[in-house]
């Protein structure tokens, strides 16, 4: 038996009261949210909270303004957007968040992120690794705020480029340019041998001569 979408799940947890409709939606989605709730304020007991608010919030949200998320398509982007809201407030309170310059997104020309140079290296080799995720992870934690964020909703959330661009109010290709040169500083972050142990691993990937021991130069991941 086909498992009920987010759209059916929802219409039987409004009109019909539903609670397991609730609770299977839910379910299947806080993974995703609060994945990205931690990766962003990095404190696992504040990430417990926002998620508890961002569902209280969201619950009122679907019975006040239904027409809102009917509006908004996805259940899990319009959760997410205020799952950000969330975090967003809070990082700003402790002043740990500060909004990119926006004066370079489409309607103006060419921004600073489509400038960027193409020898991003390919996500998956990156971020599909689940055996070395911790790792990953550290270095996922030091890029910049809004590499970190596009990071987290596109590989914890798996929203997609477009809807990552309508929740942080910003062009897909500066949403893309976020992508590629968060990409570019995990890259520099993590231990050169990591990628080649990683590029071997993908179909058709030739032999690579081992290299000596001398540690890579730290880098730190470029704003």
């Amino acid at each position: 038996m086909t498992p009920p979408t987010d759209a059916e799940l929802v219409v039987a947890y409004l009109d019909d009261g539903d609670q397991k409709a609730f609770s299977t939606l839910l379910k299947r989605h806080q993974e995703r949210i609060f994945g990205y709730l931690m990766g962003m304020v990095r404190d696992r007991e504040v990430a417990n909270d926002l998620f508890q608010e961002s569902m209280f919030r969201a619950i009122q949200a679907m019975h006040e303004r239904r027409g809102t998320y009917e509006q908004q398509g996805r259940w899990l982007a319009w959760t997410m957007r205020i799952a950000r809201n969330a975090a967003l407030d809070w990082l700003r309170s402790r002043k740990k968040w500060s909004d990119v310059d926006r004066s370079g997104d489409e309607d103006e020309g060419p921004s600073y992120w489509d400038r960027l140079p193409d020898d991003a290296p390919d996500a998956q080799v990156l971020l599909g690794r689940e055996h070395l995720w911790e790792e990953v992870e550290a270095a996922i934690d030091q890029l910049p705020p809004e590499q970190r964020e596009v990071v987290l909703m596109r590989h914890q959330s798996e929203l997609t480029f477009r809807e990552i661009a309508e929740l942080t109010g910003v062009s897909i290709n500066t949403a893309l340019g976020r992508m590629r040169y968060a990409l570019i500083n995990l890259r520099k972050i993590l231990d050169p041998e990591w990628f080649e142990e990683a590029d071997a691993d993908l179909p058709g990937a030739p032999k690579r001569t081992p290299r000596g021991n001398s540690p890579a130069p730290t880098r730190k991941p470029v704003a």
